[in-house]
């Protein structure tokens, strides 16, 4: 396909078709690569995992979009990354109505993706959003209002193009709000035909018992719980969330399970100029200590006797219990897209990996 896309001084000229003469050197045309088919062996290695009690499996590997897919990067590299994901059978897709940066742009850039490279693949994806977190000035722009929910889960099907997403969260609990009225704007939701499962995220154990409850009661089951979770963030093993999970049917797919890059290679030697403890609310100086850093160097010296990166030890051991659905990677390249999936090749751990694995944290 020949575009004209950018003129600049020249000298012959050139006709196009119901155009005046340009001269030849004002015209630069270049050719795009040819639209994207999928792999057809996508789903030959993927490992997928039911959700709780439901019908629905997702991929062990998910891929988030929550720090790479803003307007500050290129186009090509967020497609490069998306395509390649579901050409490796990563079937699942996590944003949020304030992913970007700035907000809402994850979402946009995934919609012209859909548009162009995926449109023909819908029914073979689960596309997730969720919403929460500030949007808009004024008191119905955040939290867990019925208005809130309904209204920005409207903007984030504009901006991808959709008619419904495949699973809506509540993005956080809201303590000033009913939780009836936060799980009734999820129930009216699949209702209304703009989602088909719900979820919640970052909800304790009793919380999260008691959405559940009024979502039976509503007639929509919880699905599906977003906790963050990795080797040094246990706060669901502490506060149960598992066991209740369990209970009420729902599945569990964690997100920072890289621990917002602690547990990979980019700390082994020292604290990079471009680390995200400057702007991650998940990653602060009091997890840079020299004692912290050391551990993570153990577990990668740990992770190579198994032939590992440590980025792979960090994700097999947070799929280790049956219970966890899927984990959430970002990207923010394809072969770091590649490595991290890899880590499915080898699941299996020895109790003695694990005891010397609790022994290091």
């Amino acid at each position: 396909m020949a575009v004209l896309l950018r003129i600049s001084p020249g000298e012959p000229t050139i006709r196009w078709p119901g155009r005046p003469a340009e001269p030849r050197s004002r015209v630069k045309i270049v050719t795009y690569p040819p639209g994207y088919t999928a792999a057809s062996d996508r789903y030959d290695t993927m490992t997928y995992r039911r959700s709780g009690r439901s019908g629905l499996r997702l991929p062990a590997i998910s891929l988030g979009l929550w720090h790479n897919f803003g307007a500050q990067r290129s186009y090509e590299v967020e497609r490069d990354i998306v395509l390649r994901a579901f050409d490796l059978g990563v079937t699942h897709f996590d944003l949020a109505n304030n992913y970007g940066p700035p907000p809402g742009t994850a979402e946009e850039t995934f919609g012209r993706l859909l548009a162009g490279d995926l449109k023909a693949y819908r029914d073979e994806l689960v596309i997730s959003t969720k919403a929460g977190y500030l949007m808009w000035p004024g008191p119905y722009g955040e939290w867990g209002s019925r208005k809130y929910l309904t209204a920005s889960l409207d903007q984030s099907l504009r901006r991808m193009g959709l008619d419904y997403v495949d699973v809506f969260y509540s993005h956080r609990f809201d303590p000033d709000t009913p939780l009836e009225e936060t799980m009734m704007a999820l129930d009216a939701a699949v209702r209304a035909g703009k989602a088909l499962y719900v979820g919640i995220s970052s909800y304790r154990s009793e919380q999260t018992a008691q959405a559940a409850a009024i979502l039976r009661d509503l007639g929509t089951p919880l699905l599906i719980h977003q906790p963050s979770y990795s080797m040094i963030n246990r706060w669901i093993e502490d506060d149960g969330l598992l066991d209740t999970l369990e209970e009420v049917g729902a599945g569990c797919i964690a997100f920072s399970p890289l621990a917002q890059g602690l547990l990979t290679d980019r700390y082994l030697n020292g604290v990079p100029a471009d680390s995200r403890v400057a702007t991650s609310v998940f990653l602060s100086e009091s997890d840079l200590t020299p004692e912290r850093l050391a551990q993570v160097s153990a577990l990668n010296e740990l992770a190579r006797a198994r032939g590992q990166s440590l980025a792979q030890l960090a994700l097999a051991w947070a799929l280790r219990d049956p219970r966890m659905t899927s984990l959430i990677i970002g990207a923010s390249s394809v072969a770091q897209l590649e490595a991290n999936v890899a880590a499915l090749d080898n699941l299996e751990f020895t109790d003695a990996e694990l005891a010397e694995i609790d022994k290091l944290l």
